[in-house]
């Protein structure tokens, strides 16, 4: 390997991560001795291609993985796929129908071969795109939701569900997607605010010249009434109760009647019930035994029922059946509001709820010991405040609607008797009737809800139900488990569920919980909004090390995620950085052949012995951060140790004595030592986190080790923190850092030699006397003189005092202080305009209302930035006044 030339990504990545896969790096070990850490990836869906939710999520995983890995654990990182149910059939129904073929057509048997089809050639572009990212998963093991062993596993849960009683099949009120024609579960509706108006609508009373008038947001539904309920006590009404009102434009009769789940200050105290049509209407149907009319096809269209409504789609309807009230005369008022309305979560079409024979798990029993689970502890959700919403979810939960009317996915084991139509349900198709001994069963047409199968993948994935597979006795129960925070209810609380039913075992002790990925105005991403950068063509730009390391360096635990492509600058940048000190590590140390050895830290100059203590503190605080999840943290302290501690001082204090004529071979070889020494570590630290650019320099650096995923990763030894080194050097960090600024601050030249006076404590001075060639040389100036008193300094020195240190430079015939007034006023001036413009934002409660929080934080950062540096001009300004 060379590190010849600029850093170039594309030119390694993809060949390191072959080598990884072919040499069975990623694989879990037979070997029982190692303790197990085990990871199972939130199965990305069949149909799915890379997006930046997925780099968020996979980069967190890898990086726990390869950390976990480095410090000799078993892991395990089981890949997968879902077979997504709903996505997929619309994906190849959509093929199909530009073939010109329905799948009516083609029949189930014939579409679910084609969807299997469609499986293989387009099924597995998502783990391709994940190799590109780095993922280190046992792709041996690799898992999907439909395979065989799924398949059993699937049938084996909903038969012991079904016979301890915790499934059940019956009519009930279900939401109702038109589009994909099928049922979804409760938490598969999102609920969005929708511009909707509410409209009063007179009834007219049997035998009478009387009137009572509804309010509905849904006119249409009018057709399928069955009653008007009113509460007992409404005396408004109390006369009407017991008597029939007529259905506008159909002239139904219904009954008014009396319930105390009737709300008299609510709209005008009358309700009108449709039981087919609304879940509290279902109920009160139930209760007082009312009809149950269903006005609408599958598809959302006016049935029969309707009359000559028949055939509309119901928005349609909706319009024709307020024209027809306005007609009639029976439209009283009509008033605009914004109503939260159900809308499928996977195509957004506004749900039906709709009265159909169903599955459900009852969840209430299964609910508890998940609920326990995390009360006592025995799981722990990152960050913690999840754990309210979890509980309150948990303690409200409602059965879950588990049958879906498509085709592809786990078919329900349920047959039914042909002769007699009695259900049996069973792991195997029954082959005598129970009750009347006939052959010939059909198996119930609905398939299972694609959670029902991912609620098992902890350990489904690890061979169950067959409970002597050995990864299930080895992996299992998992460790941690990462996932976005928007599938806490759809997955997570499931999978605890599951594992604690079947397994009588939590499936993790540690749930992460991540936010999502948002653009700098912290909108979601959507391809509509022009939002959402292909993934993978950033890492074909900037390399899959650029991103992987913005994405962590940019979000805190449990936070979203704001995308700018200047994010993955930074990451870029840094690589860079990394690329370049690699090859003036490599220059200076080619052909080394003294290693450095820790028995030798005592005997190493204070520089050297600073640099490997910083490294055994951002060791230490790297692996802490790492188990508790802070890896922005992990990432800020170790691009902190590189790019500042190593790079910016070490390297540069390293080159005075390397360069110098005055330092002998053996001490200079020393140096080299520590210097690759302690580069190879920070590569070792880095490497979870950008794993192709350290593989690439670790191995060149280091010829004789095979990778650098399986070293060690470092750990802090208190014996090699020297305290003294440490104070020494960053007093010495202060001295040239207070040089520099005031070069900076009154715009000193670079290249000008000037002279500087420091003035300190005897101790003080003692110290920064051994360092002098180093501040000179890195200050760059032609006299300095480390002083206890003020003797020769000229009265115009420009001054500042850090560290209990007092800095003199002279800049008489340097600096024309005239010019250098109007300037900062300028400065000074233009600072306040931003400062303006952002305590303008920041003091708009409509902004502070509206924009996410985040956001809002980002604001008054910027707003503190710009008043700190508008501080520090007018300080230099007050300065040169005097």
């Amino acid at each position: 390997m060379s590190l010849e030339g600029s850093y170039n990504p594309s030119s390694f990545e993809a060949d390191i991560y072959k080598e990884w896969e072919s040499k069975g790096y990623f694989k879990a070990t037979e070997d029982e001795s190692k303790e197990s850490y085990t990871i199972v990836i939130p199965p990305p869906n069949v149909t799915g291609v890379l997006h930046m939710g997925h780099v968020l999520n996979n980069t967190i995983q890898d990086t726990l993985i390869r950390f976990k890995r480095m410090q000799g654990f078993n892991t395990l990182w089981m890949p997968g796929s879902d077979h997504a149910g709903i996505a997929t059939q619309n994906k190849v129904e959509r093929m199909l129908l530009e073939q010109g073929i329905s799948k009516e057509e083609l029949g189930r048997k014939a579409f679910i071969e084609k969807t299997w089809q469609w499986k293989e050639k387009y099924g597995g572009i998502i783990t391709e795109q994940l190799r590109k990212l780095g993922a280190s998963c046992d792709w041996s093991r690799e898992s999907f939701t439909m395979d065989e062993h799924f398949t059993n596993a699937v049938n084996e849960i909903f038969v012991k569900l079904f016979n301890d009683g915790l499934v059940y099949r019956g009519e009930y009120m279900v939401n109702w997607c038109p589009h994909d024609m099928t049922a979804l579960a409760d938490d598969e509706v999102n609920h969005i605010d929708k511009e909707s108006n509410i409209w009063t609508v007179a009834y007219k009373i049997k035998d009478s010249s009387e009137t009572i008038t509804i309010a509905t947001t849904r006119p249409e539904t009018i057709l399928g009434d069955s009653a008007i309920a009113v509460h007992p006590l409404d005396v408004r009404y109390q006369h009407l109760i017991g008597k029939m009102a007529l259905v506008p434009m159909i002239n139904r009769e219904v009954p008014i009647i009396a319930d105390e789940y009737v709300e008299r200050d609510f709209g005008t105290g009358a309700l009108k019930v449709t039981p087919s049509h609304d879940p509290n209407d279902f109920t009160l149907g139930k209760k007082h035994n009312l009809a149950f009319i269903n006005i609408f096809t599958e598809d959302a269209k006016v049935n029969e029922i309707g009359g000559e409504f028949c055939g509309q789609e119901r928005f349609e309807a909706r319009k024709n059946v307020l024209a027809k009230l306005t007609e009639l005369g029976q439209l009283v008022s009509e008033k605009h509001l914004k109503n939260a309305i159900g809308c499928c979560y996977r195509c957004d079409t506004v749900i039906e709820s709709r009265v159909s024979t169903q599955w459900f798990v009852k969840m209430a029993p299964l609910a508890k010991d998940a609920l326990a689970v995390v009360k006592n502890g025995d799981i722990t959700l990152f960050p913690e405040r999840w754990e309210k919403v979890y509980y309150h979810w948990l303690d409200n939960i409602r059965d879950w609607c588990i049958s879906r009317q498509i085709w592809w996915g786990h078919r329900i084991p349920a047959h039914y008797c042909e002769k007699c139509g009695e259900m049996h349900v069973s792991k195997n198709s029954p082959t005598i009737c129970i009750k009347c001994g006939a052959s010939m069963f059909r198996q119930d047409e609905d398939v299972l809800d694609t959670w029902f199968s991912s609620w098992l993948w902890p350990f489904a994935t690890m061979g169950w139900p067959n409970e002597d597979a050995k990864d299930l006795k080895r992996f299992y129960p998992t460790r941690t488990l990462v996932t976005g925070a928007d599938i806490l209810f759809f997955w997570v609380a499931r999978m605890i569920m599951a594992g604690l039913y079947a397994m009588d075992e939590i499936p993790f002790s540690n749930v992460l919980l991540h936010g999502i990925v948002r653009d700098e105005q912290g909108r979601k991403m959507s391809k509509s909004l022009g939002n959402s950068p292909e993934p993978l063509d950033l890492i074909e730009k900037y390399g899959a090390d650029a991103i992987r390391f913005s994405f962590l360096f940019n979000t805190s635990l449990g936070s979203d995620t704001f995308y700018s492509e200047k994010m993955i600058e930074m990451g870029a940048n840094f690589a860079n950085k990394l690329w370049n000190a690699s090859k003036l590590v490599s220059m200076n140390t080619q052909g080394l052949t003294l290693q450095y050895s820790p028995q030798n830290f005592n005997k190493l100059g204070k520089i050297d012995q600073w640099i490997i203590s910083r490294l055994h503190q951002v060791s230490r605080e790297a692996s802490e951060n790492m188990d508790k999840f802070y890896l922005n943290d992990v990432a800020k302290g170790i691009y902190d140790f590189i790019w500042k501690d190593f790079c910016d001082w070490y390297l540069e204090l390293s080159k005075v004595a390397l360069y110098s004529g005055e330092v002998n071979g053996a001490t200079k070889d020393r140096i080299k030592s520590v210097m690759h020494y302690v580069f190879s570590e920070s590569l070792k630290l880095l490497h979870p986190l950008m794993p192709f650019i350290t593989e690439k320099i670790f191995k060149t650096l280091n010829l004789t080790i095979e990778t650098v995923m399986l070293e060690s990763y470092p750990k802090c030894d208190e014996n090699y923190i020297s305290e003294v080194a440490i104070s020494e050097i960053t007093l010495l960090q202060e001295a040239i850092r207070a040089i520099r600024n005031i070069r900076t601050e009154y715009q000193v030249q670079p290249g000008k030699k000037i002279s500087a006076y420091i003035v300190a404590n005897s101790s003080k001075t003692a110290i920064l006397t051994k360092y002098e060639a180093d501040i000179i040389k890195l200050t760059n100036l032609e006299l300095l003189s480390v002083q206890d008193g003020k003797a020769g300094i000229e009265e115009d020195s420009a001054f500042a005092v850090a560290s209990g240190l007092e800095f003199y430079l002279p800049l008489s015939g340097l600096v024309d202080f005239d010019k250098e007034r109007e300037r900062l006023v300028r400065e000074i001036e233009k600072m306040q305009k931003e400062i303006d413009a952002v305590s303008k934002k920041v003091n708009n409660p409509s902004f502070v209302s509206k924009a996410n929080p985040e956001v809002v934080e980002k604001e008054k950062e910027k707003l503190a930035h710009y008043e700190s540096e508008k501080a520090k001009l007018e300080d230099i300004l007050t300065k040169l006044s005097k």
